[in-house]
């Protein structure tokens, strides 16, 4: 996968998209005010850069179908402690339903 014409890459070395990167100030710089996470995996990169996006003010919606991990139960036990604590986990329907309400505004 091939990031898109215009579209900025964030190289991370770390868990967290947000330690020792430039991507708080990014987000701010676009307006943005929450954050939209997916990836490999939950208890590790995703947990972290979720954590890190609520104590950055960007409020993280984790999308349930786009994250994996090394075990189906480990998987399913972050999300629903990071939905208990941190984050909105929704789902892929529902993600893009906001999405979509966003764009018309």
């Amino acid at each position: 996968m091939s990031p898109g014409e215009g579209e900025v890459v964030v190289e991370k070395r770390f868990a967290s998209s947000f330690f020792g990167t430039s991507l708080s100030t990014l987000l701010v710089g676009l307006g943005c005010d929450c954050t939209i996470l997916a990836g490999f995996s939950t208890s590790g990169c995703v947990r972290a850069t979720a954590l890190d996006a609520m104590q950055h003010n960007f409020p993280p919606f984790v999308v349930r179908e786009a994250c994996g991990d090394r075990h189906k139960s480990v998987n399913d036990s972050n999300l629903f402690d990071m939905q208990q604590k941190f984050a909105e986990v929704v789902s892929e329907e529902e993600i893009m339903t906001l999405i979509d309400g966003v764009k018309k505004k």
